[in-house]
């Protein structure tokens, strides 16, 4: 009885592959795309029956229940212009577009290139000036901050942070006064601070207006800097091994003028120009600035 039961089942999986064989034969599947199908179906739990005809089919009995989430990145759309690119980018990063010539699109053309970072782990802000110190510090408590390595007190939101280290340790680039607090992260009140040393309310007011604007080349208003969201950093960069270091880990100056603030996009170079960046060279120095 045992030896019938065993001559049954080998003939019955010997039809199954023999049956598997001619299909495969006779669609003209290579052996490549079956491992593929194979592959796409390794989650499952495969059942397999004859049907009246003849015919094999399969069946999944075990579908996962979870799966991976999908990386937060985006496929620029070439077919429209450097502005029309951006924009539409950071749609999804920020809740509210400025509306042109206000105070707030004039903030976002000079330090809006952090919003087309791709990292999933990079949080942004959700406005692009904070009114206080309490707003900042609200958005701050959100972030994961990593350390800069040979540094006291230089933190930047980690992924930053992890990719400055990498460049670093593929060459000396020190910070540009040496103090973590006003180089890397900043409070409310150093940004307020810098912004009283440089400029005044009349200044402040021009720019509302935008009748100056190259003031932002030398210090952001109060609770615009890119240094309160932990994704700017001042550095003393010097030679073009440091500039190659801090662009191959997704470093680049982005604010005209600016020549000591870096900013963390954390896109590769050759991928600048299709997210809408624009190539700007000023005195000798390259920048990557926004097309607004």
């Amino acid at each position: 009885m045992k030896v019938r039961r065993f001559f049954k089942k080998a003939i019955f999986f010997a039809l199954i592959a023999f049956i598997s064989f001619a299909l495969v034969a006779s669609h003209g599947m290579t052996n490549h795309k079956l491992m593929a199908n194979i592959q796409n179906q390794q989650n499952c739990l495969m059942t397999y029956s004859l049907g009246k005809n003849g015919e094999l089919t399969q069946r999944c009995t075990n579908i996962p229940q979870t799966v991976s989430p999908t990386p937060n990145t985006q496929t620029p759309n070439l077919n429209l212009s450097e502005k029309e690119r951006f924009l539409a980018l950071i749609t999804n990063k920020l809740p509210t577009i400025p509306a042109p010539n206000t105070f707030e699109y004039i903030l976002l053309r000079a330090y809006g290139s952090a919003f087309l970072n791709q990292k999933p782990e990079v949080k942004l802000p959700p406005k692009v000036v904070f009114k206080n110190e309490q707003e900042t510090k609200k958005f701050q408590s959100t972030l994961t901050m990593g350390k800069v390595n040979g540094t006291s007190n230089c933190y930047l939101q980690k992924s930053a942070a992890d990719a400055l280290n990498i460049a670093k340790s593929q060459v000396q680039i020190p910070l540009k006064s040496g103090y973590g607090a006003s180089d890397c992260t900043r409070s409310f009140t150093t940004n307020l601070r810098f912004w009283q040393k440089y400029a005044n309310n009349n200044t402040l007011e021009q720019v509302r207006q935008g009748k100056e604007t190259k003031i932002l080349g030398v210090v952001a208003p109060p609770g615009a800097s890119q240094h309160l969201w932990g994704l700017a950093v001042d550095l003393r960069v010097s030679n073009e091994a440091q500039k190659q270091a801090l662009n191959q880990n997704g470093w680049y100056r982005t604010v005209e003028y600016d020549v000591p603030h870096w900013t963390y996009v954390g896109l590769a170079s050759e991928k600048l120009a299709e997210f809408g960046f624009q190539n700007k060279v000023v005195e000798g120095i390259n920048y990557w600035l926004t097309p607004l």
